[in-house]
């Protein structure tokens, strides 16, 4: 299958590349950059230069490819609902590409999109009324699929996997060392789930390859990790202690991260694994970050 992949340089797009090219198939992928084009280059892989901005060359791609994986967004997150926009918009352009041709598309999420206080499932639409931008892209997914076009959504947890990457978690880290304490909200009890990059990658192949369209995929190994115990890990990690702090006090220290500070947001892969038949096969989340030299 020739699989257009945007994202195609960044820390989970790379691992859906490699895992892409490894099991027969062929990937041009999009790069901002003259160094990402390179990178990409030396996958294999084929390269268009753009971003995703450039809606006309998004359409192009897609119409080019036999199925699309949307792995990209911009990171950037003092322009957050912005770039939440900037992504709805690159899911329409994509996908007014594939309506009616029966071609695969994914797009990504995030499994706390389906809500808070419960163990997220594949089958739960995101909450509505939904606080987070981020909701867009599902809502383009949702509008893609009633437009005839074969759209599935994988959500993503923190994902680990390389040194000094996990998810929002590396910017807990940013946090405590400038803070000089490692913190957790109350008892530290609130849940996040989390995946490696490499059982992430194996799962958007597997999804592109089954994809039913208005799916919902979890691409989660560990359910739920206490944010006291990722707080113990980064203490450890930092030479810092490891401190409680109150409800009150979150906001001034965690900033624009409290609520995520905050947030239970267990979810599950149970119905993801028997449709896919993935297994996640990874070191968990906690034995990996907490290995020496993890954040540095």
């Amino acid at each position: 299958m020739r699989v257009f992949v945007t994202g195609a340089t960044g820390f989970i797009g790379s691992a859906v590349v490699q895992e892409l090219l490894g099991n027969g198939h062929e990937v041009t992928g999009l790069a901002r950059s003259e160094d990402s084009a390179r990178a990409l280059a030396a996958t294999g892989a084929g390269v268009l230069r753009g971003s995703l901005d450039d809606l006309d060359g998004l359409h192009r791609a897609a119409a080019a490819a036999d199925g699309v994986i949307h792995t990209a967004f911009i990171h950037e997150f003092s322009k957050f609902a912005e770039n939440c926009e900037i992504d709805r918009r690159a899911i329409e352009a994509m996908a007014s590409a594939l309506e009616g041709t029966d071609k695969p598309m994914l797009i990504t999420s995030g499994t706390a999109i389906a809500g808070f206080g419960r163990v997220a499932r594949e089958d739960d639409p995101p909450a509505m009324p939904n606080p987070n931008p981020r909701v867009a892209s599902e809502e383009a997914a949702d509008a893609a699929v009633q437009r005839g076009v074969r759209c599935a959504v994988v959500r993503l947890p923190q994902v680990h996997g390389a040194a000094g990457k996990c998810g929002l978690l590396s910017y807990f880290v940013e946090i405590a060392r400038a803070k000089g304490v490692s913190a957790y909200i109350g008892d530290g009890r609130n849940r996040w789930p989390s995946v490696h990059r490499l059982d992430a990658a194996v799962l958007y192949r597997l999804a592109l390859e089954k994809a039913v369209a208005g799916a919902r995929y979890h691409a989660v190994a560990d359910e739920g990790v206490p944010m006291r115990d990722m707080a113990a890990v980064i203490a450890r990690h930092l030479n810092v202690p490891a401190e409680s702090i109150s409800p009150g006090d979150a906001a001034g220290h965690f900033r624009w991260l409290d609520h995520f500070a905050a947030a239970d947001c267990p979810a599950s892969s149970a119905l993801t694994r028997e449709r896919l038949g993935w297994m996640p096969t990874q070191i968990g989340m906690m034995d990996d970050i907490g290995r020496d030299g993890y954040f540095k």
